[in-house]
């Protein structure tokens, strides 16, 4: 009996360096890909902020690219990546936001000092639309192909190396297959 008991921490052990060591080797460790992609993009909350439109479903199979971004006003990273989704708003590229887990009126204050980029805003307090979407937190960008179809997750904010190097090829060959 001691004998046993005497093996499990090497076993254990083993089996964790394996797991770590298979970890390693996906092709990129930092890429979590959303069980939406290739198939029609769930459903957005259809509440508004006063003022702006909310968008509704066939936003987003309206034959072209459409981007989805999760923001909030109380997320840095949401705030560093604003000015990569006005320019991506003055390329002509629809930009859907979803304003998740915030406060209407810190949602607005916001969009107020900073320009707002999006085409039409849904307003989800509860974070009702992130869950369907498989949003971890704030901010998420997904790419919607014309037909309505997730192409791609992007986590995090669309700024610096990580928007250059992941994001802008897999938008740019989304619009490329328009």
């Amino acid at each position: 009996m001691l004998r046993a008991l005497l093996l499990i921490p090497p076993i254990l052990f083993l089996g964790l360096a394996v797991l770590l060591y298979t970890g390693m080797g996906r092709d990129n460790p930092n890429d979590l890909p959303s069980v939406f992609l290739g198939k029609p993009a769930p459903a957005i909350e259809q509440a508004a902020l006063p003022g702006i439109p909310a968008p509704v479903q066939a936003d987003l199979a309206q034959g072209r690219v459409v981007l989805v971004n999760f923001w909030a006003s109380w997320c840095p990273p949401c705030r560093a990546e604003h000015p990569t989704l006005t320019a991506l708003a003055a390329e002509g590229i629809s930009v859907i936001g979803v304003n998740m887990m915030d406060r209407e009126g810190d949602a607005l204050a916001f969009l107020a000092a900073d320009g707002n980029p999006f085409s039409s805003i849904a307003f989800d307090p509860k974070g009702r639309t992130r869950l369907e979407w498989g949003v971890t937190a704030p901010p998420e960008t997904f790419i919607v192909n014309g037909k309505g179809e997730v192409v791609y997750r992007f986590i995090g904010p669309l700024v610096g190396d990580d928007y250059t190097q992941r994001f802008r090829p897999e938008l740019d060959k989304a619009l490329a297959a328009e």
